[in-house]
């Protein structure tokens, strides 16, 4: 369910502070369940729910949860996400431990409060667990999940939402059309630099003597953001990627789920900083050491953002942090670079998807370390065109990447996919770098065909648990 312009997808739309452990069965379910909640509270003040009948204390709340979220949905807290939404909490203003907390308290209390209407829920009998069917039709997205409100049997209220990566949550009307959500419905924005495609992204660039964040910069105040506002904004996401890969590195113990997985960032980060790396790990092991922290901290359910999504949380904060030891890079330039990234991560969710659930892991990590290698190859001076080939050189080598996270949990082989990435990505800006940007095969092909790629995966590699090394 992706937007038709890759040019109405800014950086904060790509880069959002939420918690762990993913995006889309995590943060996405935790908003659309808070949708859902004020769109109730709005029909309560409208007296358009009778408060008679609310006040006979019948009502009750069903969430039913569909396809991957059905199949992964408890190893990635779907079921505590949607509580706290109910709840009336948000993944970005939230603290992680009121989050988490949600659950147990409902479980106890088998209520939730909605000014003074009181609304049945018990998670463990009202959350409801069902497969690849919605209708008695396919799903229109992996994601799909619907809220009801009853009242004894009759349904007052509901809503569908599909959850479509990186924390994006679309409604759905029951259209079947391909693409068709009432947030594809929402009037454009005029630009001063359209760009639907990677080679209009780049001739935008030349024919205007613009600098790639400039471009992004002026599209972004015709959409109603001033430069200083966004680059407040995005100071703070880079803060927050500071903030989890110290919380990553020194924290330490088993991380929840069963799989009796150990951290490890702490131990690399402090061999690494004796010096007891063998020469031939390089001697340096940044990348890979803060990519692990970072998801570490995302399994543990703790805050982090999407960068695209949540399983692919930990690539871009460690390429990012590494360039700035290595390069005294500037704040400014680490913004630059976020807004750079941006753009690879808006034209993959326009032309493929950033959903596990949709193409396989090629569509998080894949994505990520393309957005990654176009960041950095902008941070360090590279050509419209050296941008370009960086981010094509890192989706071309995730291609086919399936999404069988063991148990449903975003710990094996998620984590250590991140620190693969980041390496991946560092390589393609060197590789970009060192030519003038000509290469045979543009991003825009690659999206095509990673598109077609996840569309010819079988369904027991996209986020089910089903397949791959999820079922070894």
């Amino acid at each position: 369910m992706n937007p038709a312009r890759a040019d109405q997808i800014g950086p904060l739309d790509m880069f959002k502070i939420g918690v762990g452990p993913s995006s889309s069965h995590t943060v996405g379910p935790m908003i659309a369940a808070l949708q859902f909640r004020e769109s109730i509270k709005k029909l309560f003040d409208e007296k358009k729910i009778a408060v008679a009948k609310a006040k006979e204390s019948r009502l009750r709340f069903v969430v039913e949860l569909y396809g991957s979220l059905s199949a992964t949905g408890k190893g990635h807290s779907t079921d505590a996400a949607c509580c706290a939404g109910l709840f009336g909490l948000h993944p970005r203003t939230s603290k992680p431990e009121e989050i988490w907390a949600a659950m147990p308290e409902l479980n106890q209390k088998k209520s939730i409060k909605i000014d003074e209407h009181i609304i049945q829920f018990f998670p463990e009998k009202d959350i409801h667990w069902l497969h690849w069917q919605f209708q008695e039709k396919p799903l229109p997205h992996p994601n799909t999940m619907r809220f009801r409100l009853y009242l004894d049997e009759e349904v007052l209220a509901e809503e569908v939402y599909l959850s479509v990566g990186g924390g994006f949550v679309d409604s759905y009307d029951g259209d079947d059309s391909p693409g068709k959500t009432k947030e594809s419905q929402t009037p454009f924005k005029v630009v001063p630099y359209p760009f639907n495609s990677a080679s209009e992204f780049v001739n935008q660039c030349n024919q205007n003597k613009i600098k790639p964040w400039e471009l992004v910069i002026e599209n972004e105040k015709a959409k109603g953001m001033d430069e200083a506002t966004l680059r407040y904004r995005l100071k703070t996401i880079l803060d927050v990627f500071s903030e989890c890969i110290e919380n990553g590195l020194k924290h330490e113990g088993i991380l929840p789920g069963g799989l009796e997985v150990k951290r490890r960032a702490k131990k690399l980060n402090e061999q690494m900083l004796s010096g007891s790396m063998p020469a031939w790990a390089g001697g340096d092991l940044r990348p890979s050491v803060y990519a692990i922290a970072v998801n570490e901290e995302n399994a543990a359910g703790g805050r982090v953002v999407t960068a695209p999504t949540n399983g692919s949380s930990g690539l871009i904060p460690a390429v990012w942090r590494t360039l700035q030891e290595t390069h005294k890079l500037s704040t400014e330039t680490l913004e630059n670079g976020l807004m750079v990234a941006s753009v690879v991560g808006a034209l993959v969710k326009t032309h493929a998807s950033i959903s596990g659930a949709e193409v396989g892991c090629q569509g998080e990590v894949g994505t990520s370390c393309a957005m990654a290698a176009a960041g950095a190859a902008a941070m360090l001076g590279g050509t419209p065109e050296q941008i370009e080939q960086a981010a094509e050189i890192g989706i071309e080598h995730h291609l086919g990447m399936t999404c069988d996270p063991i148990k449903g949990l975003v710990q094996v082989p998620c984590i250590e996919r991140n620190a693969m990435g980041a390496v991946k990505a560092l390589n393609a800006v060197w590789l970009s770098l060192a030519c003038d940007g000509s290469h045979l095969i543009s991003l825009d092909r690659v999206l095509q065909v990673m598109k077609q790629t996840g569309l010819d995966m079988h369904q027991k590699y996209k986020e089910t648990s089903t397949g791959g090394l999820a079922i070894g």
